[in-house]
């Protein structure tokens, strides 16, 4: 409809509006469109033209919000309007009808439950104030998130306004509610993003959760919009803002306002009906088009909720209970041998593809020698496989009964499998190793290495893009990296071709990209450098504590065995290993052409001159350090920076525990012992200013 024929644009817009957000409703959360997709486009593009010639009509929660382009200032932190709890679990059927004899004994009876999926995504906050969206949150540390509204209005199954028939149901007196479910990738989309991120040389994504997660943090809201996100919505933050008295309920008006409900849910008013719902969903895992890792049972009542209440961590009117990790049967092909950067030969599974918790698994490591032989894992073997911790893959061990007659016991080859030198296998250790200093595949292992993110971080640059760069003559070791052009980068034969048969080459685009995040690796940490470095028994931790002490690459040269040794964390094994890297000419050489490309050296001294106030104190960190974006790593360098000592584990001798998000057993193991704990703000301001009186500003 031409705008100059509308009398009343306002109203026009409004209705429009309404109508988009219906059919929107419709497609993305029941599945069940009235109109075609042009249809819906021709709505889209009227609403966006009358938007523009009445610039006063304008409302930040239109339809045509949804895929903002600037980036908005979305990840300062938000306060939840009720803590965010976590859920204590039930292994398996023994403690699940272990939490049910409490529910019974509490009350005397078996009172209705609710169950519900439990959705293997990353947990969302949604603020609506007189109907309309003002806010998204993450959990964060369950009391404070970090504020995602402008990528959440690009999910479109995120309701912008409630309907009219939820907002019956909210209590006049209520200014606002705060919703709560998950935000989470189909399986579909999750593989269609990975297929995404090969053809474009970038790393995958491990599984849907991390991937929900990551897309979630995107600074760009249109590249959210790309990922095609969902919701499940289940949760509200005061029941009491609500009409309804009951969790059964809540799922109802949920619904009606509009949101994304899974619609696999059941109230049970039996003990026997809960274990069979969740058999029944444990069976009916592998063929959901999402991931889920369990069922969630809820006390039903709210009253009966609130008397239950709340322990430290989670509610005790909740559970969730875990489904064992998926285990699935495939065929073991070949044992094969990787090399790693320090020669180390690793043993690994090629297996026949199978499709285990969410992703194709098609290889997994062995670990060692030792561990072939203790398992009697022999090629041919039909195996059982799963993914530890629903993330690596796990030869669990063999089907004897489906052994093929000739199959042999496996043996680690006297050779290595990409130079032929020798083998061998030092006093003490369980991996045998190549000693060959010109082994290509040692080369490779090392330049993936310097390329990581703990080490000097070349985002981009991907083990394929390495390995043509090596196959090319263009890298034989880490300085190479710095004497690569634009040209060489652009024009890199993929050693693939495309659909006409023309060879694919890396491209302008990616090659800018690589050209940049090359320039920025030279401004890394020089702990970061000398991990990067590939120093035997040299890892993150040991590199920061050799920094400390000895702040250049020339001083750590020049240091005595003693010296070295008498490092914290160091010791004579690791000293010699130093010493040996630093004596070696071609080591040297690669230093100095390091130095010439101006890659960090020496240690500018922030760290060092920095007052030693957090000595003494004892910091652990656990969760995700959402809203700096630090890694654990890098959280804990700035604390020894003053320092502080960071642990790994909690302990009574533990000074305080920093919680990101996500925070788990060790947040609740800081409870039980009574060590104070620091949320991510907390953390901020105190390696900020050194003071430990800045926590409670």
């Amino acid at each position: 409809m031409p705008s100059d024929l509308i009398h009343d644009p306002e109203q026009r817009i409004q209705q429009l509006r309404r109508e988009i957000e219906y059919h929107t409703h419709r497609y993305y959360v029941l599945d069940d469109p009235e109109i075609s997709d042009n249809a819906f486009d021709s709505l889209m593009r009227e609403l966006t033209k009358l938007e523009h010639d009445y610039p006063q009509f304008f409302d930040p929660n239109s339809p045509t919000q949804r895929v903002g382009g600037a980036v908005g200032n979305q990840f300062s932190p938000v306060q939840h309007e009720e803590r965010m709890y976590s859920l204590d679990n039930a292994m398996d059927e023994g403690e699940l009808g272990e939490w049910l004899d409490r529910i019974e004994q509490a009350f005397g009876r078996f009172v209705p439950v609710v169950c519900e999926l439990k959705i293997d995504g990353s947990s969302l906050a949604l603020t609506y104030e007189n109907g309309s969206l003002v806010r998204a949150a993450t959990r964060g540390d369950g009391t404070t998130g970090e504020d995602v509204t402008v990528n959440v209005k690009t999910v479109h199954d995120v309701p912008l306004r409630l309907h009219e028939k939820g907002m019956e149901g909210i209590h006049e007196d209520a200014p606002s509610i705060e919703v709560r479910g998950e935000i989470y990738m189909s399986k579909a989309s999750f593989d269609a993003l990975n297929e995404q991120a090969e053809k474009e040389h970038r790393n995958s994504f491990a599984n849907p959760r991390n991937a929900a997660a990551g897309s979630l943090r995107q600074k760009d809201p249109t590249v959210t919009a790309e990922r095609e996100l969902s919701t499940f919505m289940y949760a509200i933050a005061r029941d009491r803002s609500l009409v309804c008295t009951s969790q059964w309920e809540l799922l109802q008006w949920l619904r009606d306002a509009g949101f994304h409900v899974n619609p696999d849910v059941i109230r049970c008013e039996k003990r026997e009906q809960v274990f069979e719902f969740c058999r029944s969903c444990l069976e009916r895992r592998s063929d959901l088009p999402y991931e889920i890792d369990g069922v969630v049972v809820k006390v039903d009542s709210f009253d009966l909720q609130h008397q239950l209440g709340y322990t430290a961590r989670a509610p005790r009117w909740a559970i969730a209970y875990k489904f064992p990790p998926e285990e699935k049967t495939t065929l073991l092909k070949a044992i094969t041998i990787q090399v790693g950067r320090t020669g180390a030969l690793t043993p690994v599974a090629e297996l026949e593809p199978v499709l285990v918790a969410g992703s194709t698994v098609a290889r997994a490591t062995l670990h060692n020698e030792d561990e072939i032989k203790r398992k009697d894992l022999r090629v041919g073997d039909t195996v059982i496989v799963r993914k530890a911790g629903d993330v690596i893959p796990e030869v669990l061990r063999p089907i004897e009964s489906l052994r093929p007659s000739d199959a042999k016991p496996w043996v680690m080859p006297k050779h290595c499998p990409s130079c032929g030198s020798p083998i061998v296998r030092e006093e003490g250790e369980a991996a045998y190793r190549c000693v060959s200093l010109d082994c290509p595949a040692q080369a490779h292992e090392r330049l993936i290495h310097w390329a990581s993110r703990g080490a000097c971080d070349i985002e981009g640059m991907g083990e394929e893009i390495i390995a043509r760069l090596l196959a090319t003559g263009h890298l034989k070791d880490v300085a190479d990296y710095y004497s690569l052009t634009q040209d060489v980068l652009e024009n890199l034969d993929m050693d693939r071709v495309n659909k006409k048969g023309e060879p694919i080459r890396l491209g302008k685009t990616l090659a800018t990209k690589l050209m940049a995040a090359l320039e920025e690796s030279k401004t890394r940490s020089l702990a970061r450098v000398v991990f990067g470095l590939g120093i035997r028994h040299v890892g993150k931790t040991t590199a920061e504590q050799l920094v400390k002490v000895f702040p250049s690459l020339e001083a750590l040269k020049e240091a005595s065995h003693e010296a070295i040794a008498q490092v914290d964390g160091v010791g004579d094994i690791i000293a010699q290993s130093v010493q040996d890297f630093f004596k070696t000419p071609d080591n040297l050489e690669v230093i100095a052409r390091l130095e010439a490309a101006g890659v960090t050296v020496a240690e500018e001294g922030e760290g060092s001159s920095l007052p030693q106030t957090l000595q003494g104190y004892t910091f652990v960190i656990t969760g995700s350090l959402v809203e700096s974006g630090l890694t654990r790593d890098e959280a804990a360098a700035r604390l020894k920076a003053y320092g502080a000592k960071v642990s790994s584990s909690v302990s009574k001798k533990t000074s305080y525990v920093i919680c990101g998000e996500a925070a788990g057993s060790k947040r609740t193991k800081a409870e039980e012992l009574g060590v104070p704990l620091l949320s991510e703000q907390q953390f901020l301001a105190l390696v900020e200013s050194g003071d430990l009186t800045s926590i409670n500003a």
